[in-house]
């Protein structure tokens, strides 16, 4: 038999949680990016609209009304970086007229009343960010507008684009690695209680099966319950199967030696007859061995229904009625009158298997020790509301100071101590406790006889 694949519990959690966080963290990181590209570019345009202001700033209406500049050397010098970026400008007065700077420095269009407007393009064949400012110089009469533009390389924006993406990543995966050892430590913490559980469960003699006290957190209860329950199960079992074996051992010690004696005295017999006797009674002995063992097996049955039985509401008149029907062949044959009273519908849950073994054996003992000639009455009934079994004979009956002790099993009493195994009426009493009913010895009428009677509880 192959075993099963096991798992881990804890690698298993893990998994799902890295799993989770990276693809959390991919989406994150794009994200991230995005908003890595937008800052450096807000930072990075902020410089570019100052240098273009500072060298607006310095354009002014000559003599002859054209325009002059002065580039101030701080205009460039904010622009810039670690990086290394080229820094390339252009002033042009009104349209047509090109002043200063990198004349094939491209330009791009602006909206209307936009003061500065930001665009990407190349420039010597390596990508630029470019400011245009839009501004008037004033010669007291008129004005005369200008627009200043200021480029530069982008390597400090990607540069600062990178780190803020490094930063992050680094942030988030040891933000991943943290949780991973947080849930790997709980996890394990977690499963202690589980660890403990099963070193309780170990360190425990086969033979104590008593429910386990082991305190466990409120998700794991439900397992332990369920072993709990299954252990109560188990012992139940092996009580039955102990009581058994040594009901069997105990019961058929006698029957066997029995046979074995009247065997023995057959094989030694001189005539023929002699061992003719002895063989009947080993017969007889073998099947009261038999009857008992049947007996047994019935108590077995019982405790094995108990266990796995389903209670279905019947009408107990008719099944009872049937019932008796099967053991009227039975009665005529020991010359008893076997009869049935009943005729209203009585609906009680039961189940159906035991109520059959507990009119075999209350009509069996009745057939019994009633005695040829007499009369067995079944009848079933409601008695102030509740379902009533009674089986009624007028034979010898049990006295009343012996009725208490027929409930014993293996006890015997009152109307034929040699026969019978007794295990009859305990049967039917373990059978009427199972339904919840409740089972009484009384006289039967004329004060002769025995009554058994059967109360199922009233239905609610």
């Amino acid at each position: 038999m192959m075993r099963p694949a096991v798992y881990s519990l804890r690698r298993w959690l893990l998994g799902w949680l890295l799993a989770s966080t990276a693809l959390i963290g991919s989406v994150a990181m794009i994200d991230t990016w995005d908003e890595a590209v937008d800052t450096a570019n807000e930072v990075s345009d902020r410089v570019l609209a100052g240098s273009a202001l500072a060298i607006a700033e310095r354009v002014i209406v000559a003599e002859d009304g054209s325009l002059e500049v002065d580039i101030p050397y701080v205009a460039l010098e904010m622009l810039t970086s670690a990086a290394q970026d080229r820094v390339f400008y252009r002033v042009d007065g009104p349209p047509g007229t090109f002043i200063t700077g990198y004349q094939n420095l491209p330009s791009i269009p602006r909206r209307e009343g936009q003061a500065v407007a930001f665009g990407n393009a190349a420039f010597r064949g390596e990508p630029i960010r470019m400011a245009v400012l839009a501004r008037s110089a004033s010669t007291g009469i008129s004005s005369v507008p200008f627009t200043v533009t200021v480029a530069e390389t982008t390597m400090a924006r990607a540069q600062l684009t990178r780190t803020i993406l490094i930063r992050s990543a680094l942030r988030l995966l040891f933000m991943i690695l943290g949780a991973a050892v947080i849930v790997w430590v709980a996890v394990t913490l977690s499963l202690r209680p589980l660890y403990r559980f099963s070193e309780a469960i170990a360190e425990r003699n086969p033979d104590d099966l008593h429910p386990i006290s082991q305190r466990v957190p409120n998700e794991v209860q439900g397992v332990v319950d369920t072993v709990n329950s299954f252990m109560v199960r188990l012992e139940g079992a092996l009580d039955a199967l102990r009581h058994f074996t040594g009901n069997a051992s105990h019961q058929l010690r006698t029957p066997l030696a029995i046979v074995r004696t009247q065997l023995a005295l057959a094989s030694r017999a001189t005539d023929l007859d002699e061992a003719r006797k002895a063989v009947r009674k080993a017969d007889e002995a073998v099947g009261d061995a038999e009857h008992i063992l049947a007996q047994l097996l019935s108590m077995a049955r019982i405790d094995a229904s108990a266990r796995s039985s389903t209670m279905r509401e019947m009408d107990l008149a008719e099944l009872v009625r049937g019932m008796t029907a099967d053991h009227v062949p039975q009665a005529a044959d020991a010359g008893i009158d076997l009869g049935f009273e009943g005729d209203c519908e009585v609906r009680v849950s039961v189940e159906p298997l035991l109520i059959g073994e507990l009119m075999k054996n209350l009509i069996g003992n009745a057939l019994l020790y009633a005695g040829t000639g007499s009369e067995v009455t079944v009848r079933v009934q409601m008695v102030e509301g509740a379902p009533l079994l009674e089986v009624e004979d007028n034979g010898p009956g049990i006295p009343a100071e012996k009725r208490e002790q027929v409930l014993k099993r293996f006890e015997r009493g009152g109307r034929n101590d040699q026969t019978g195994a007794g295990l009859g009426l305990p049967i039917v009493e373990e059978i009427a406790r199972l339904h919840g009913a409740s089972m009484s010895l009384t006289e039967g009428e004329g004060s002769r006889g025995l009554k058994v009677l059967i109360r199922f509880p009233a239905a609610a």
